[in-house]
């Protein structure tokens, strides 16, 4: 009776070991960050998405939260402007893209040309 539970309790924490590496890898490419720098087309301050549109002509729409960080954009979003040049740093989650980060270059290439 001890080897089967000897041999039971192997089983056990062989499928739990394969189990929290499987979990581990999951989680590891879901947290990816991408990053897209480009024209802001659109903006939708009430479902909290940008739309913009980055240097090969492809349209990237971006939802914000509470959670993601603004530099050079003042109030969270609300100072985002169509016509800005960013850089969104974001995850990608079943086809939805959320903002980690959002920066405005615009001032940097401003500064960097004066």
């Amino acid at each position: 009776m001890s080897r089967s539970l000897a041999r039971s309790s192997v089983v056990v924490f062989v499928l739990a070991f394969v189990a929290l590496l499987s979990w581990q890898v999951a989680s590891a490419q879901e947290d990816v960050v991408h990053i897209v720098s480009g024209i802001v087309k659109h903006v939708d301050r009430d479902a909290k998405t940008i739309v913009v549109k980055a240097d090969d002509g492809a349209e990237h729409t971006v939802k914000w939260t509470d959670k993601t960080t603004w530099e050079g954009i003042k109030e969270s979003g609300k100072g985002v402007k169509e016509g800005s040049k960013v850089s969104v740093k974001y995850t990608e989650k079943a086809g939805e893209k959320t903002a980690v980060g959002v920066k405005d270059i615009g001032k940097d290439t401003a500064k960097a040309v004066k």
